[in-house]
């Protein structure tokens, strides 16, 4: 019966000592809250005050070059039956500043197919510079028939890009996979800058 009588007094004084601990950690946040608003450490609360409404001011991007200004133009090469376009064809940007544009495709065909882009740039020293967080290319993709599909490129221009290059094309060829894959559209080294760029499908 002692052994039985020390077990409850242990169970008793650990159940108190739980409680006690969640109580407190349950009070902890709002103490928390009064000392970080107070001393102004809470910088994201002091930020939610002063402007009512907004979550979190995102702080700016120091790499975007606002100085220049590159006309990203797109281009899209379908080689088969099908449609392939962007959804516009040039966008004014920022070198560092992330931007994105978005490629429709549809399967106008009576059966299944699979396909995949390769991409190409204009002019080849923008190659290096013309950097994609987010692209479609180089992966398969299976469409039924009719189906259609809408994909995104996000894309920064890196500030080192030479400061004579004012615009930079950006051209995919979609192909089926299983047939020839095609080369891609040769990027014209010797075309003056601004100039009308020839690729497959026609000028852009």
């Amino acid at each position: 019966m002692g052994l039985k009588r020390e077990n409850a007094k242990m169970l008793g004084k650990l159940a108190v000592i739980t409680v006690g601990m969640f109580g407190f950690g349950y009070a902890l946040v709002p103490i928390y809250n009064a000392i970080c608003e107070a001393t102004g450490i809470n910088v994201l609360a002091l930020a939610e005050r002063e402007v009512p409404g907004q979550v979190g001011k995102l702080p700016t991007n120091t790499q975007v070059d606002t100085s220049r200004t590159i006309t990203v133009e797109f281009d899209a090469n379908a080689r088969g039956p099908w449609d392939f376009k962007p959804a516009v064809r040039s966008m004014q940007v920022h070198p560092g500043q992330l931007s994105t544009v978005m490629y429709e495709f549809q399967n106008i065909q009576n059966r299944t197919m699979a396909a995949q882009a390769i991409p190409s740039y204009a002019p080849q020293q923008a190659m290096a510079h013309f950097n994609k967080l987010e692209c479609f290319c180089f992966t398969q993709y299976t469409l039924e028939p009719g189906e259609k599909k809408a994909w995104p490129v996000a894309f920064v221009i890196d500030p080192r890009l030479p400061k004579d290059v004012k615009t930079i094309t950006l051209s995919y060829t979609f192909f089926e996979v299983g047939g020839k894959v095609p080369a891609a559209p040769t990027s014209v080294g010797a075309v003056k800058l601004n100039a009308p760029l020839v690729v497959a499908g026609g000028a852009v």
